[in-house]
């Protein structure tokens, strides 16, 4: 492989974690492409692969993880090594999430384990240019302007959440299926917008709940103030200490002021409020470059070793 490398992917290999970042001066004619024979390749050689790249995160053998979010997806794995003849015995692939997704699941999957499900989210973003990837938006393009359409990134939010949030069903003969969220059917508006700034997406959410009457938006802060995913009790070393900080003040989070904290591992709220059509808004700040990208491997690929799910 190339040394030219910056952010792609994570690799769990005979007992040694190795961070490959994106490939940058690679050479190659589709880089997708290359990288999804890559990633097959590790796995059908029996190595485990936690990849931040896009190829298999449609995939229905493949889980779909947010680290702080739905690690117990990881239970899917012996069913796609089981698809291999003969079954793959250590290897397998697991992807994290688009970083537009990343950034607002997190909130929300703490208010639906503390107020049950959401059956609608209104999610705007304002995504960082460093999202784009290299060589990136033009800066003819960027400079004193937004952009208010960024390819393929809505649909990428409004799927990646149901796969990310639902469970995983199975039926009368053992096969297992991301059920996307279909017992509580949830309905996602997204609009997605570049905007000037480096790193750290922010995200303007508002949600509906099933439940009637809806948390109030006092509850919801301490709901998500008080939230520890999985990750964190484990003690996954590179898990953020809280998971989602709350602002109480009015104009926070802002990207130059919080996208590093805990060098952007947890996700930053602020402005939660009353919202005249749903039910709660608020906006949400995440490092695109940390946990809206490899830092999401890196921890996913802790958590498997912790839970054995990697084996030596």
């Amino acid at each position: 492989m190339s040394r030219h490398l910056i952010t792609w992917y994570c690799f769990f290999f005979a007992g040694n974690l190795f961070s490959l970042y994106e490939l940058k001066s690679l050479h190659l004619g589709n880089k997708y492409s290359d990288i999804l024979h890559l990633e097959e390749a590790f796995r059908a050689a029996d190595f485990a692969v936690f990849s931040n790249a896009k190829n298999f995160r449609r995939d229905p053998h493949v889980p779909l993880i947010v680290p702080l979010v739905n690690p117990s997806h990881l239970s899917i794995i012996p069913q796609q090594q089981s698809h291999f003849q003969p079954p793959l015995k250590k290897g397998f692939i697991v992807t994290n999430a688009n970083c537009s997704t990343t950034g607002y699941v997190i909130p929300l999957y703490a208010l639906e384990k503390s107020f049950g499900p959401i059956e609608a989210a209104l999610v705007t973003t304002m995504q960082a240019i460093s999202g784009a990837g290299y060589p990136g938006v033009s800066s003819l393009d960027i400079l004193d302007n937004v952009i208010p359409y960024i390819s393929g990134e809505e649909e990428k939010i409004e799927w990646e959440t149901l796969k990310i949030l639902g469970g995983i069903a199975e039926d009368d003969q053992g096969v297992q299926t991301f059920d996307m969220h279909a017992r509580q059917p949830l309905r996602v508006s997204a609009s997605c917008n570049r905007v000037p700034v480096i790193d750290g997406h922010t995200e303007c959410v508002s949600v509906r709940f099933a439940r009637r009457p809806p948390p109030s938006p006092q509850q919801v802060r301490e709901a998500l103030a008080a939230f520890t995913p999985d990750a964190q009790t484990l003690g996954c070393p590179s898990a953020p200490r809280h998971a989602i900080t709350v602002h109480e003040e009015p104009d926070r989070p802002q990207p130059r002021l919080d996208r590093y904290y805990q060098d952007g591992a947890g996700v930053s709220v602020g402005r939660v409020r009353q919202c005249q059509v749903l039910d709660v808004k608020f906006v949400v700040l995440a490092n695109n470059v940390s946990i809206g990208a490899a830092t999401s491997s890196i921890i996913n690929a802790e958590f498997a070793v912790l839970k054995g799910v990697v084996q030596p």
